[in-house]
């Protein structure tokens, strides 16, 4: 086969993943690009990559895909990073701005504030970069490292993995890894092997990592507690639920 092209998510959260492919040993002919949620999609789409994280939320955009691993961005309780952050409890919340680095998230909370909290708030639009500088708005849903850093800002913050726990009884799923065809059963292997690498070897990870580790988190623990890499039944009974609302 070709360089296998691969496109990845250029969170903390995927750390253990990147890590996997570049150190564990099992692929050798590749080539990572790693970007925001959204972007990975693209890739795959364009043809640029072969295999991409995709978000749960773009999905539905594709006529026919394969998920080729036992590993996910998931979570079983809070995910500390997937946030609706608020200057205003729930029911008093009139607008949320959106950050569209990930459209799982704001899909999650659209359907969150419909079906469970029961609310009808205005949806407006973050252009990249506004959710760092957004403390005066009244409310936000803000995703990967940067809500480390803002989140202190608000009076109010809600898990969103932590609402759908409770709304639904399962876990979420953010993101699967994906292909739009078939690939070798060889590379499959190698390549959830690498994944499986990473996700067992957190301290090479954390070092690995250590220069671009944010600074006001606990690293170690949100690699360890709060995501859940195994894609197991119930995480496919809650990504099937999720992406019945859309």
């Amino acid at each position: 086969m070709k360089t296998l092209n691969i496109s990845a998510v250029s969170y903390l959260n995927t750390y253990p993943f990147v890590y996997g492919i570049q150190q564990s040993g099992y692929l050798q002919d590749y080539h990572l690009y790693l970007e925001v949620p959204s972007i990975c999609a693209e890739r795959l789409k364009s043809g640029e990559a072969d295999i991409a994280l995709v978000p749960a939320g773009a999905l539905p955009d594709f006529r026919n895909y394969h998920i080729i691993s036992d590993y996910c961005l998931g979570a079983v309780k809070k995910v500390i990073t997937v946030l609706l952050l608020s200057n205003n409890p729930l029911e008093k919340i009139r607008k949320i701005f959106l950050d569209f680095d990930s459209r799982t998230s704001v899909r999650l909370v659209q359907i969150l504030a419909r079906s469970f909290w029961k609310i009808e708030p205005v949806f407006e639009r973050l252009e990249p970069g506004q959710a760092e500088d957004s403390n005066e708005k009244e409310s936000i849903v803000a995703i990967g490292d940067k809500t480390f850093g803002i989140r202190d800002r608000y009076a109010y913050s809600y898990d969103l993995a932590d609402e759908w726990i409770k709304f639904t009884g399962l876990p979420f799923v953010f993101a699967v890894w994906i292909s739009v065809k078939p690939l070798p059963e060889p590379i499959l292997s190698q390549f959830n092997k690498a994944l499986q690498y990473g996700i067992q070897n957190i301290d090479g990870v954390l070092e690995f990592f250590e220069s671009r580790l944010p600074k006001n988190a606990d690293c170690r623990q949100y690699l360890t507690e709060n995501i859940s890499y195994i894609f197991d039944k119930p995480k496919h009974e809650g990504l099937n639920l999720f992406l019945s609302y859309l």
